[in-house]
């Protein structure tokens, strides 16, 4: 399972299908569409990251992050280093949810000690009027290059998810031009000129759906919308600016290709409140942070969505008992159901112990067993 041509053998969980007949390892999948599996399937936010050793060599190889974001080859090398440390059923495509702005002319570039940054952030309103829709094979092509090469890579041996940042998270950044404590400049905007917000947002949406469609032709086996800041919006916000936009995204995208279905996943941090209506829009998963239990979760939307958490990410720095004993508690709450898939209920930490996460997978796998 290697990049550049070369592979060899994953020793991973073999299970029969006939939805997904070259996967050895369907149970993501299955788990999305709320059908029966043998256990709990896992993957992590962030798997592919500063938490791993090699993770840090690649990168610095690469001299970047934004080279290595950009070098299919390595992209693939960094998506495939956690599925060779731990028994994960899927591989998520190693990108930046920020890749869809910086096509669109923005110039993303990465301070030291900052974070992301965009030279030409969106403040007037003769430059949210020229916003347009990238073409996504020439500006994106190294995504797209990258989601064939892992798939090619991966061999059948798990799915591969591809993702972006849903319009008003990919919006934040784009107005605030870059991170914000507390988003005054994109809020502003939002409620004096909520014309100039919509128009932002509907651009990012077609260039979204046009982006995931595009993975998925490429070769991602189901996508996730990152809704990382819709959670600190007012709730008649949250529905107007960025949960109607993930609705039409949502409708637009392949459902079947290549003979198979392709599952969505919705995450917006901090949205447990809204998850009836996070339902409601047409995917098939969504994700949960750690604040929500999953349980009540269940018993609220049924078995409409699969759902998708919700470990908080902090307990991996717990002792491996702790550690356990938080896994078996997300898995008892959720229950004995179809529809689960384990995650964190946001990304992993750069700072955790690697052995943790093996304790943490095969806790998943066993007990979910059981």
């Amino acid at each position: 399972m290697l990049c550049g041509g070369q592979r060899q053998f994953f020793l991973g969980q073999t299970v029969s299908t006939t939805q997904h007949p070259t996967l050895k390892n369907d149970t993501f999948l299955r788990a999305l569409k709320r059908q029966p599996v043998d256990y709990t399937p896992v993957w992590l936010m962030r798997q592919a990251g500063r938490y791993l050793a090699e993770y840090c060599a690649t990168r610095k190889r690469a001299g970047s992050f934004l080279n290595l974001c950009k070098s299919p080859t390595m992209a693939c090398e960094v998506t495939l280093q956690p599925l060779a440390r731990y028994g994960l059923d899927a591989a998520i495509l190693f990108s930046d949810i920020l890749t869809v702005p910086d096509a669109m002319g923005l110039g993303l570039y990465f301070a030291e000690g900052e974070g992301p940054r965009f030279e030409r952030p969106l403040r007037d309103e003769a430059a949210i009027g020229k916003l347009a829709v990238p073409d996504i094979h020439s500006e994106l092509g190294y995504v797209t290059d990258a989601v064939s090469e892992i798939r090619r890579a991966l061999d059948g041996s798990v799915p591969l998810i591809g993702f972006s940042g849903s319009p008003f998270t990919l919006a934040c950044y784009m107005v605030e031009g870059g991170g914000s404590d507390d988003f005054r400049t994109v809020k502003t905007m939002m409620y004096s000129r909520p014309d100039l917000m919509h128009r932002i947002l509907e651009v990012t949406t077609q260039a979204v759906i046009a982006y995931l469609n595009a993975q998925i032709e490429a070769g991602a086996q189901a996508v996730m919308v990152f809704d990382t800041w819709g959670g600190m919006l007012p709730a008649h916000a949250y529905r107007t600016f960025s949960l109607s936009y993930m609705q039409r995204i949502i409708a637009a995208l392949h459902k079947q290709y290549d003979g198979a279905d392709i599952p969505s996943i919705v995450f917006t941090k901090g949205g447990g409140q809204w998850l009836e209506a996070i339902a409601d829009i047409g995917c098939d998963g969504v994700g949960l942070d750690w604040t929500t239990d999953i349980g009540e979760a269940r018993q609220r939307v049924g078995h409409k969505v699969a759902l998708q958490g919700n470990l908080d990410p902090m307990s991996l720095f717990g002792t491996p008992e702790a550690i356990a004993a938080e896994a078996k508690r997300v898995l008892d709450s959720f229950g004995p159901h179809a529809g689960h898939v384990f995650n964190l209920g946001h990304g992993i930490s750069q700072f955790t112990p690697p052995e943790n996460v093996k304790v943490l997978v095969d806790t998943v796998h066993s007990h979910s067993r059981r």
